[in-house]
């Protein structure tokens, strides 16, 4: 399971390099081993996740759950819960989607502060209804939480694709990049939100996403 982290300055860059960045309870249990790690460190920090090459991360790894009903009922959870986590999460987060971002990966995109998606390349898409995998209440209610209702409706209902531009328009992201500058903006703007006071971002985080971080599971400390 490729998934790394590097210090730079104050921000923690987080890149999953797994292929197609798929979620199960490996890649699961070594995001949350990093974010265990970093929580520890005292000061300045903010953390910036993104892939590698053509996705941000495909979603579920469903081949690995075919005829493993009881893993794919846990990873779900797990998901969830890991969700929960990042939206209350004690330093600012950023979403680096460097490229296509799907079903459970746009999900985890959504626990995040702030995202920036390439303006050229990828998709940022809720494929549920074309694959005939039917969103239950506490995944709903991740889009419901962090998107424009009507972008969260139309994402749940139509499967369609967006493009850089369109999820800028949508309000799925807050700001595009080109490839080439997609880091280092990324890295720009955690840097700058490095310095904001922890304990007040915690305790801001728990008031606007509390509440939803307990119904998926996440009961922080």
């Amino acid at each position: 399971m490729d998934i790394s982290v590097q210090q730079r300055d104050s921000v923690a860059l987080i890149t999953w390099n797994d292929g197609e960045n798929r979620i199960n309870l490996d890649s699961l249990a070594r995001l949350n081993e990093i974010l265990d790690e970093l929580e520890g460190i005292d000061g300045p920090l903010a953390v910036v996740l993104t892939g590698a090459g053509k996705f941000f991360s495909n979603g579920l790894d469903l081949g690995r759950f075919l005829d493993d009903r009881e893993q794919f009922v846990a990873t779900l959870h797990e998901l969830e819960r890991t969700i929960g986590r990042v939206l209350v999460y004690p330093a600012y987060t950023v979403a680096a989607l460097n490229g296509h971002t799907f079903a459970g990966g746009a999900l985890i995109s959504c626990a995040f502060d702030q995202r920036i998606m390439r303006s050229d390349r990828g998709f940022w898409c809720m494929n549920e209804a074309e694959i005939g995998l039917a969103l239950e209440e506490r995944l709903w209610s991740i889009l419901a939480n962090r998107l424009p209702r009507a972008t969260a409706i139309m994402a749940a209902t139509t499967a369609r694709r967006f493009a850089g531009p369109d999820a800028l328009h949508w309000g799925i992201v807050e700001d595009l990049a080109s490839s080439e500058e997609l880091i280092e903006r990324a890295l720009e703007l955690a840097q700058r939100m490095s310095s904001l006071d922890r304990a007040t971002l915690r305790a801001h985080k728990q008031v606007i996403h509390g509440a939803e971080a307990a119904f998926l599971g996440y009961h922080a400390d």
